[in-house]
């Protein structure tokens, strides 16, 4: 008998989620691999040279289809000998990022376009992130890597939903109708789409409901009613309403952990207990991550959070940080209880979640301190003058990281024409249900 996904279980892990949060504070910083000023020379070298690859193909005009997958190819090829010289990632890891995580990215940004070819690539990568997640949890949870229906349906989702949810633009009181009628199509009710908007999300679920049925996933629908409340809830913390720490991190974990918890659902449609609490701990790590990550842009929309709650008090964030590197390591520990999944695959997602908190820390250095920050910079594979440098060139919305990823996705042989959203569903579940791809 699997476990119920209801809105007390999300609470009640949210709770020790809380409680592992407030026992990872008052601790030195966890140990990582150090590296010298010349090291760390020696890898920004490596990342420059990668990243003047990246750019001379970019600036190449291929003609044909042959030259345009020879392009593709040689942008591929960029990434092996960046990954081992400037990441000092290894062989397995290496491999699984260059063939499994970064074909499967490409594979949904193209099946992303066929769905709404008015999406920005902005929004896809920021889907696409969260399909990566899936992907990195099938392994663990004993399936194979590979996008499915339900995948693509829910992690489109994000550009459609949470993101309408966090406009400032919007009266409290649309939001409150979208998410009365969303939660009516997640409960199975058929409501004709009001709009495009609509049109689009509900066939997003049909892609859901299409893989998993109904009366044989609750699992499944538990979470996705789950994480829409933990969205709902999270509206609370636009405008500053909510100030309390221990309402602030009940709300996160409660976002962060479901949707996770989610994805892991998605993998084969049922969890174990174990199971579930392991990928909400992981939701909930992230989440933080993020809320890091994006700090400014929280303070200016006025979004409360650890992190913004800490920077109006007039405080540094170096004990956040300090407690956030624990939480992820106890979080990343518990990994191992998972018998499935490579220790190679294991280390590199407890490798990349450490990477978003230094990287954070590095584009925002006047909110922490001297010492602080010279302490975590001697733990970094790069300075972090050159990571807010090259920040901009990696990331930014003219960005190489954009660019090369649209370079990868783009293909002469599928054109991408406007998509009526009432037909999307069928169609895209009829491509994804094929033996090849199909979970057992």
């Amino acid at each position: 008998m699997h476990s119920s996904f209801s809105w007390s279980w999300v609470e009640s892990q949210a709770r020790l989620a809380a409680d592992l949060w407030r026992t990872s504070a008052h601790l030195p910083l966890p140990p990582a691999p150090r590296f010298t000023v010349c090291e760390q020379r020696r890898r920004e070298n490596a990342y420059e040279k990668g990243m003047r690859a990246a750019e001379r193909e970019l600036q190449a005009s291929p003609r044909t289809q042959s030259e345009h997958l020879a392009r593709q190819n040689r942008l591929a090829g960029v990434f092996p000998p960046f990954a081992a010289a400037a990441l000092g990632l290894e062989g397995e890891a290496i491999h699984l990022i260059a063939d499994h995580f970064l074909p499967l990215g490409v594979e949904f940004a193209r099946s992303a376009r066929r769905f709404d070819p008015a999406l920005t690539m902005t929004a896809i990568i920021q889907a696409c992130r969260n399909a990566w997640t899936v992907c990195g949890l099938q392994p663990l949870l004993g399936e194979r890597m590979q996008l499915t229906p339900s995948i693509l349906g829910y992690s489109l989702l994000y550009p459609y939903t949470d993101n309408y949810l966090d406009r400032s633009d919007l009266p409290p009181a649309s939001k409150r109708e979208f998410c009365r009628r969303f939660r009516q199509r997640l409960r199975g009710e058929r409501l004709p789409a009001l709009n495009e908007h609509e049109a689009a999300i509900w066939a997003l679920v049909a892609m859901i409901e299409a893989q998993y049925p109904r009366a044989g996933s609750p699992q499944v629908f538990d979470s996705l009613l789950a994480i829409h409340q933990a969205q709902e809830e999270s509206i609370a913390q636009l405008g500053g309403r909510c100030r309390n720490e221990s309402e602030i991190l009940r709300i996160s974990f409660a976002k962060g952990g479901s949707s996770v918890l989610a994805d892991a659902c998605l993998v084969r449609g049922r969890l174990d207990p174990e199971e579930g609490q392991i990928a909400f701990g992981w939701g909930a790590l992230l989440q933080l991550g993020d809320d890091l990550q994006d700090v400014q842009e929280d303070l200016r929309r006025g979004s409360a959070t650890l992190f913004t709650r800490a920077v109006a008090d007039g405080k540094s964030l170096d004990s956040l940080v300090m407690q956030l590197l624990n939480f992820s390591r106890r979080v990343g520990n518990d990994l191992d209880n998972l018998p499935s999944g490579s220790a190679s695959l294991k280390n590199l997602l407890r490798f990349s979640w450490r990477s978003i908190i230094v990287a954070a820390v590095a584009n925002v250095p006047e909110i922490f301190s001297t010492a602080f920050l010279a302490e975590l910079e001697s733990s970094s594979p790069f300075r972090f003058a050159f990571l807010r440098q090259r920040r901009e060139r990696l990331a930014g919305h003219h960005g190489i990281h954009e660019k090369a990823f649209k370079a990868l996705v783009d293909d002469s042989r599928d054109p991408v024409s406007p998509v009526d959203h009432s037909q999307i569903a069928p169609s895209l579940v009829q491509i994804y249900a094929s033996p090849a791809v199909r979970h057992a």
